[in-house]
């Protein structure tokens, strides 16, 4: 069931050549953050481009329940009043974070240092997902949490009266845990520090700094070393949200596999700390090339025009690009599947505890369409078939899982038979507009009877 209502079966259809702009909505990671450090600023903050997916919905609903007034004004155009660092105020209901594990796991990290309750649930994919990675070193400065067994939501956090800055090394590579951990900390006095060992995608930092916030970033033998100074007075900012380049990823990767494809995607996002699938496909022969390469709002931006590439080859992606492009590894492994040669993808546990269990889900889904693939606790690997060799014509379980939704409907467009999804309804919570673009650009996307 999809985790907003009914589940919507649709197929994909092999299609022509898919040509045109490919106008990718806001990122999404950059939205949940500007929505949340906006309402822990002081004064209005302007935003345009706001992703309005279902994910980020949640977060904006979460943030009026917390004391900010937060106003769509259409179009990708809304303000935040804030209410300061320290000033949330305790919500009336439970707050239900739907699909989305940055939301719950950010809004946990930004109330945690203040004296207050709140109650956290979200759909049956979220309430599955482990919250322990957040709450244990949230407990370090004095937060309380109550929930179901294995740390799972629904959950109760009781925000510490007199919070202690903390000192804490991120365990395993999460920009998620990074960013609980220093929203936690502005609340904190004193100086709270985060290391960690494999950078991850950094935009708390340069958000933070651009709030206003006193924080340094140290390359040293132990990794980054992240430094915030607590007790802060957020400025309220304008921010213009990139392109999502995880959302870009689809009509890119399906402009590679479909043959006679030319598909440009303006203005998305290229920070080197999210960038690492673009990066691959380029090791593998992809036909990349970057337009217009510009800096909005401290974010690399470029436009990416991705044509048909016919002769793509097996590779073994390097461990330390997971962090990088770690949402990405689903629709990696559909390219992989046209490719020439094994793909082989490695240190990617952190892909069993997403929305699903994506090394799983796609390997499931990949095999009963034609595809080998081998896999183990934290790699996968794809023995590619080749150009125009992919059986396709199976049904693939998206596992309430968006970004799974969407690979295999991907995998449709190029494969020799359509491929069916059982439910492309989760795909709204990141990329509501996704099957209007594709159809734009010339996939063919039905939405099957129930």
């Amino acid at each position: 069931m999809s985790s907003h209502g009914a589940p919507i079966p649709m197929t994909s259809h092999p299609c022509g050549p898919l040509s045109g702009n490919a106008d990718v909505p806001g990122d999404k990671s950059i939205s949940h953050r500007s929505l949340i450090l906006g309402a822990l600023s002081v004064g209005e903050t302007k935003i345009v481009g706001l992703l309005e997916g279902q994910d980020v919905l949640d977060t904006a609903k979460a943030m009026r329940a917390f004391g900010a007034e937060v106003t769509d004004h259409g179009g990708g155009n809304w303000t935040v009043n804030g209410v300061g660092v320290g000033g949330f105020a305790e919500p009336d209901q439970v707050i239900d974070c739907g699909n989305s594990g940055t939301g719950v796991r950010l809004i946990m990290g930004a109330m945690a240092t203040s004296p207050i309750s709140a109650t956290f649930t979200g759909d049956a994919s979220l309430n599955g997902r482990p919250m322990a990675r957040v709450t244990d070193p949230l407990a370090l400065f004095g937060t309380q949490a109550h929930g179901r067994a294995g740390g799972r939501l629904p959950m109760t956090l009781v925000g510490a009266a007199d919070p202690m800055p903390v000192e804490y090394t991120v365990p395993v590579p999460s920009a998620q845990v990074k960013s609980a951990v220093l929203l936690a900390g502005l609340n904190a006095p004193g100086k709270t520090v985060v290391i960690e060992a494999e950078a991850t995608r950094d935009h708390t930092e340069r958000m933070l700094a651009g709030f206003g916030a006193d924080i340094t970033v140290e390359q040293t033998d132990a990794g980054r070393v992240i430094t915030l100074t607590g007790q802060p007075e957020l400025k309220p900012q304008k921010i213009d949200v990139p392109r999502d380049p995880s959302s870009a990823a689809f009509p890119v990767c399906a402009a590679l596999i479909v043959p006679g494809s030319d598909v440009l995607v303006p203005g998305i996002g290229l920070n080197p700390t999210r960038a690492g699938l673009y990066a691959t496909l380029r090791d593998m022969g992809a036909d990349l090339t970057y337009e217009n390469e510009r800096i909005e709002g401290g974010e690399p931006v470029a436009d990416l025009r991705a044509r048909f590439s016919p002769d793509l080859k097996g590779i073994e992606v390097p461990p330390d690009r997971a962090a990088s492009m770690i949402d990405e590894y689903p629709v990696l492994s559909v390219v992989a599947a046209f490719a020439q040669g094994q793909t082989v993808m490695r240190g990617v546990k952190e892909l069993r505890v997403k929305e699903s269990d994506r090394i799983d889900a796609m390997a499931v889904g990949l095999r009963a369409n034609g595809v080998t693939v081998d896999e183990g606790p934290d790699w996968w690997t794809v023995t590619g078939l080749g150009h125009g060799n992919v059986p396709g014509g199976a049904t693939a379980a998206s596992q309430l899982d968006h970004r799974i939704a969407m690979s295999f409907l991907i995998l449709g467009m190029a494969a020799q038979n359509p491929v069916r999804v059982d439910d492309g309804g989760p795909i709204a919570t990141s990329f509501p507009i996704f099957e209007p673009l594709m159809s734009d650009l010339g996939a063919q996307l039905v939405r099957d009877a129930q």
